[in-house]
């Protein structure tokens, strides 16, 4: 990570593009074909970026198609760490750091080393770290080993609206909370801040009378809403200043947020343990003691939402994927 982790906090937030951009696409136009077993998809539970690309894989059933590389969700100097596997070992790449990879695609690269991150396994070289395109390919160029009965998580027709929603969630949520929670400035911290709360305002008043963003499927516009919302409470809450409301003061997105966790494919890849002590424990800038907060109380997300009232399928004419497979269980001290 070059800096370490008492770096953050400590100076102006802006996020980095992403250096890798290769595509993994049906046409292989980049390079790199789709092709099942090839790759492998390199996430840590605790962000909210590569836990967008966990759900997607997920809800579509690409499982065989794509395996799955968990990190530590405290990351030290050197860049997440494979020390949650047998010696400390990522046992299908056989490194120990998620540089490496990185390192064997290109030396001096900007922007660090982020998940998440498709690591081509023959060669152990990187093949992309652009989480803004990942989840859409996976979407619509691994379609051929999508499950039986996957949804359309992009869906033709609502693209120009999902992209549209998409947008001022990543501005002003998915990203303003890292703007407020990293800000150095008062001046920053609550424009941001107030940015982050508005938006949710406007996000909770299209979601009044309508179960998803767009259409009545879940679509990506809604894992990418989701995946701060999780972490809301737990974390963006205290440790990130966001804190004009909790989200389980907003009956709106706090019933939608329920909703979707209990949905199979989101709730079953959150790991609030990992995601509690990557915040507290990774941003010593911010939280120099490391102290992991006992709450919030979690029991809450398994409550009844209701939202089947406002109507819409999560699937629509497909199905929920299966249970999750057999060494990809979040353990009982991340789930309610």
């Amino acid at each position: 990570m070059g800096e370490g982790n008492a770096e953050y906090g400590r100076k102006k937030f802006k996020r980095s593009r992403s250096h890798f951009a290769d595509r993994i696409t049906a046409d292989g136009a980049d390079g790199w074909p789709v092709e099942p077993g090839r790759y492998r998809l390199v996430v840590s539970r605790a962000c909210p970026w590569a836990s967008r690309a966990v759900i997607s894989r997920r809800l579509l059933g690409l499982e065989d198609a794509v395996s799955l590389a968990v990190t530590d969700p405290i990351q030290d100097d050197r860049s997440w760490r494979f020390t949650l596997d047998p010696d400390d070992r990522d046992p299908v790449l056989g490194i120990r750091f998620l540089h490496e990879a990185y390192d064997r695609r290109e030396r001096d690269y900007p922007g660090g080393v982020s998940v998440p991150a498709i690591v081509d396994v023959p060669s152990g070289k990187l093949v992309t770290n652009d989480f803004q395109q990942i989840t859409l390919d996976l979407a619509t160029e691994w379609t051929a080993h999508h499950r039986e009965g996957a949804p359309d998580l992009y869906p033709e027709p609502l693209r120009a609206e999902i992209d549209e929603v998409m947008e001022g969630v990543y501005r002003d949520v998915n990203n303003g909370v890292y703007r407020a929670g990293f800000a150095t400035t008062q001046a920053d911290y609550e424009e941001a801040c107030r940015a982050v709360f508005d938006r949710l305002e406007r996000l909770a008043g299209r979601l009044e009378r309508r179960r998803y963003l767009v259409g009545d499927t879940v679509t990506e516009a809604d894992i990418r809403l989701f995946t701060t919302l999780v972490r809301f409470d737990p974390v963006y809450h205290g440790h990130f200043k966001c804190n004009l409301w909790k989200l389980a003061e907003n009956p709106v997105l706090w019933a939608y947020a329920r909703d979707l966790y209990q949905t199979p494919g989101f709730g079953d890849t959150v790991d609030f343990d990992h995601i509690k002590r990557h915040y507290y424990v990774v941003h010593q800038g911010i939280n120099p003691t490391q102290v992991v907060p006992l709450g919030p109380d979690l029991s809450a997300w398994l409550i009844p939402h209701h939202r089947e009232q406002l109507g819409g399928r999560p699937f629509g004419d497909g199905t929920p994927p299966g249970p999750v497979p057999r060494g990809e269980e979040v353990p009982p001290s991340g789930r309610p």
